[in-house]
């Protein structure tokens, strides 16, 4: 251990009636999202992530028994059933975090799992309906296969995009579903996952992940104390086809980037969209890191023997490297729980002479408690060997 309110919609559908119902709430869910989402950008507002208020219960109302009051981290207060057995979720993010703690909750998934996903997953998990993504990425939310989950709750994790409130209103009164958002940030998703375990009446694993999550940040915030400005390396992480997008300093995704490095990258706008900020070779030479980290799909391969790379420092004394991935990439796309692998990797090769635990124990510690899976060496090593 590392010291440190509509009318609620049927459930199923069934019969000419309700086959008509059905077809008539997809028209007005796909109408409702497009309005929702057409104009949705992310946040630029500072990122807390600590202002999470807990489950109150009710009691019975007039209108609803056996119900729930919970306020999420958007400050709206929205009924729920008393029990929450099943849950659907809006993106990669939430699918990450919610995993850990309720596997056996997920009604669906937002992404397919990566192939690697197989050897450490249970099938049951692994072959979990595919719901697309509420916000962006590569699949839109299937609603018609959302309505068919059945799910209690439909929960969004991670950073407040504009109009996320708005959003999960709206979504909510259509549908019939109560959408939550609660946010999930590096430096308090001990916090979130308190907050999951009391809302999914899951408060002891809440904690375990929650006091790991805790446990974590103080870590890489204890690191960065240990480093005087000369030792602390500057780097950049670069991806894309090219290598030549960036994810700048004061971004989303560069949480835990800035916490073990000089994230040399400072843009006047940086992006918090996963594909970072499009810059140029130019650029990189005047930034000129000490470190570069490259993305696993990106051109790790060929920038060694690339004459048009060679200017920049870190290209020529190696110290280039590629982020391991499985069976997600470890530094945050998504920009979710799995970043603490990242920072576990990246500050043991970085800074060997003060980060004296063993890797292997302290991954392997992370995949048993997020993923139910016992790390053999061997997985481990295969999971890092590309690194360089």
């Amino acid at each position: 251990m590392i010291a440190a309110g509509g009318k609620k919609l049927p459930a199923r559908f069934g019969g000419k009636e309700g086959k008509m119902a059905k077809r008539i709430l997809l028209l007005m869910l796909t109408a409702v999202l497009i309005l929702s989402l057409a104009a949705c950008g992310t946040s630029n507002g500072a990122a807390t992530g600590g202002n999470l208020v807990t489950p109150t219960e009710t009691g019975s109302s007039p209108e609803a028994s056996g119900t729930r009051v919970f306020t999420d981290s958007t400050g709206r207060t929205v009924e729920l059933p008393e029990k929450l057995d099943r849950i659907a979720i809006t993106g990669p993010t939430a699918q990450i975090v919610l995993f850990a703690l309720a596997p056996e909750k997920l009604v669906g998934i937002s992404n397919s799992w990566d192939e690697s996903a197989k050897e450490f997953l249970a099938p049951e998990y692994y072959n979990l309906p595919l719901l697309g993504q509420l916000y962006g990425g590569k699949g839109e939310m299937n609603l018609e296969e959302l309505l068919k989950a059945d799910p209690d709750v439909v929960i969004d994790v991670g950073e407040p995009k504009d109009g996320i409130a708005e959003d999960m209103d709206r979504l909510s009164e259509q549908s019939g579903i109560p959408f939550l958002h609660i946010d999930g940030f590096t430096a308090t998703m001990g916090d979130t996952y308190r907050t999951l375990g009391k809302l999914l009446d899951l408060e002891e694993k809440g904690e375990e992940l929650g006091a790991y999550c805790d446990e974590m940040y103080a870590f890489a915030s204890d690191l960065e104390a240990k480093l005087s400005p000369e030792k602390k390396k500057t780097a950049l992480y670069l991806l894309g086809d090219s290598g030549l997008n960036v994810i700048p300093e004061g971004s989303f995704h560069a949480e835990l980037l800035n916490l073990i490095v000089e994230n040399a990258a400072v843009l006047e706008n940086p992006s918090s969209k996963g594909t970072g900020n499009e810059t140029d070779l130019e650029q990189l030479l005047l930034w000129d890191p000490e470190v570069i980290f490259f993305a696993p799909d990106s051109i790790f391969d060929t920038v060694g023997e690339d004459p048009a790379w060679q200017d920049l420092q870190a290209i020529r004394s190696g110290s280039y490297y590629r982020v391991p991935f499985g069976p997600y990439n470890w530094m945050g796309f998504p920009p979710s729980v799995q970043r603490y692998l990242g920072i576990l990797w990246a500050a043991k090769l970085l800074y060997p002479q003060v980060c004296d635990y063993d890797l292997y124990t302290e991954i392997a510690r992370y995949f048993r408690l997020f993923y139910g899976c016992e790390l053999t060496q061997s997985q481990f090593d295969a999971l890092v060997s590309q690194q360089k």
